[in-house]
């Protein structure tokens, strides 16, 4: 599956699945009211940050990436991401293929870890994709994420090394 580099022409594309993502509320701690220009600023990377899409053959774009790092100053060493796939694309390795395309460029950037700062304990296909690439749970901060019916779930802080 072909990963590239976005561009802003890219994010209309993008925009409708993380519209519908984030206002789901129930897998990112963004606010689910964001606009179109919010979203873009919080999505769409610049350096040292990069943001991917996955495209198929006739370049539709399937699902995206953030990766930037962590942390600045004495963190900046770790790497952290963001994963979104269309609905319409799961269950067809997109988020696997952008979570390798992620694991590979933190290494390659020189990066020694990735770490994901909120990954939300009740989405359990994130944390069992994000376990069979090698993360492991660090911690879990209790009742950490609000879920739109009202009530709490964990966030866990998930770490793989790369050196």
């Amino acid at each position: 599956m072909p990963i590239r580099d976005a561009d802003p022409a890219d994010w209309p594309a993008i925009w409708p699945f993380f519209r519908d993502i984030t206002a789901a509320g129930d897998t990112y701690t963004y606010p689910r009211d964001l606009t179109f220009e919010q979203g873009r600023e919080w999505w769409m990377l610049t350096a040292p940050g990069r943001t991917v899409v996955a495209v198929d053959d006739d370049g539709t774009v399937l699902g995206s990436a953030k990766m930037n790092p962590n942390q600045m100053g004495g963190g900046s060493h770790i790497a952290s991401a963001s994963f979104m796939v269309a609905p319409g694309h799961a269950g067809r390795g997109v988020g696997r293929a952008l979570g390798e395309h992620a694991i590979a460029w933190a290494r390659a950037e020189g990066y020694r870890g990735m770490q994901f700062n909120a990954v939300v304990e009740a989405n359990t296909r994130a944390v069992g994709l994000w376990r069979s690439l090698g993360f492991t749970v660090l911690g879990t901060v209790p009742d950490g994420f609000r879920l739109p019916d009202g009530s709490y779930t964990g966030l866990h802080i998930m770490h793989r090394p790369l050196a």
